[in-house]
């Protein structure tokens, strides 16, 4: 067992939805970590040439962020920006202090459990494993799993065999090393960053011919990030952190979702960090929050599922959700 030590823990925040599921998250960082001994920080992109608008957080909720312990710190979008959002994770990396091992979540994640104790191995990276096999995308012409993914791996000068799951069968997704990038971690801020937009950029600019028929937005961060994780000499987690995606943090993606298929105890511990009043009062301010959990529309949802027998693909959720009339986001 590894012995866990300290760490910082990086989300990104910016104006619109992301400011309040930020702030959500630090709350249930606050309440249900108590011996975190590192740093939350919110890393904000800046205004600038990649943005039509002005990214940085409200006033108000910073000040609520930096009341419940966060330091918020910004960065400078220089490749992705508004046009491919997701690229905030793999630019927000410089703003962190180098050196230092992190933990990067989603901020559409709560902590519901002790994150200071998840036995965390910096120096062999992991990612979650909370995916479905969204990419590449089986296309008519398409080479298939093995000659895109071994493009991929040969273009970085890495070895492809070593990353398979050999207990999967040949052309199934799951042979292939392929994360959900709601959570990473690494050993250096700085290092993993740097690879990560090295490889992203590659992948967009100049990607292999095996991918000239294959979709990359929103997947890039989700294709380049394997790879960087194999870089590091890391893989798929280990079963020491099976707490992340289950009792310790869930990826809720969005409140209908995390009411039609989250445990009593994931809505327990949404509810009871949303209820103190200056946490209510900045998250009533966005219109899904205060209909889903104050308003109890989110509990019309739950009434929808049984959680013991859910859809097996989160599309079908969306849809029953959304013909009911309760989706929001």
């Amino acid at each position: 067992m590894i012995t866990p030590r300290p760490f910082n823990v990086m989300i990104v925040g910016q104006a619109g939805r992301l400011q309040y599921e930020a702030l959500l998250f630090a709350a249930s960082l606050r309440a249900n970590a108590p011996d975190f001994a590192g740093k939350l920080y919110v890393v904000e992109p800046q205004p600038g040439k990649l943005w039509d608008h002005d990214p940085r957080l409200a006033g108000d909720v910073r000040a609520a962020l930096e009341e419940l312990g966060a330091q918020v710190v910004p960065f400078a979008s220089e490749h992705f920006g508004q046009s491919y959002p997701q690229g905030n994770k793999i630019e927000g990396l410089k703003a962190l202090p180098a050196g230092e091992p992190f933990v990067f979540f989603d901020t559409d994640t709560l902590i519901t459990g002790d994150l200071a104790r998840v036995p965390f191995d910096f120096d062999h990276p992991a990612a979650s494993m909370k995916r479905e096999g969204t990419w590449p995308v089986e296309e008519l012409y398409w080479p298939g799993y093995s000659a895109i993914w071994k493009s991929l791996y040969d273009q970085f000068g890495l070895d492809f065999d070593s990353s398979l799951d050999l207990s999967q069968p040949d052309e199934y997704w799951e042979r292939y090393l392929y994360f959900n990038a709601g959570w990473f971690y690494g050993a250096d801020p700085a290092a993993f960053g740097e690879r990560f937009t090295e490889y992203a950029l590659s992948i967009r600019d100049d990607p292999p011919p095996e991918l000239v028929i294959q979709p990359l937005d929103p997947w890039l961060d989700q294709v380049a990030l394997p790879l960087v994780v194999h870089s590091f000499g890391g893989g798929r987690p280990g079963p020491e952190l099976a707490g992340l995606d289950g009792n310790i943090t869930c990826h809720y993606r969005m409140l209908p979702l995390l009411y039609a298929r989250g445990s009593d105890a994931q809505i327990a511990a949404l509810e009871s960090v949303s209820a103190p009043n200056r946490i209510k009062k900045m998250l009533k301010q966005y219109d899904p929050f205060k209909r889903m959990i104050y308003q109890k529309r989110g509990q019309k949802v739950r009434a929808l599922f049984d959680r013991d027998n859910l859809p097996r693909h989160e599309k079908a959720l969306r849809n029953k959700i959304k013909s009911a009339g309760f989706w929001m986001r």
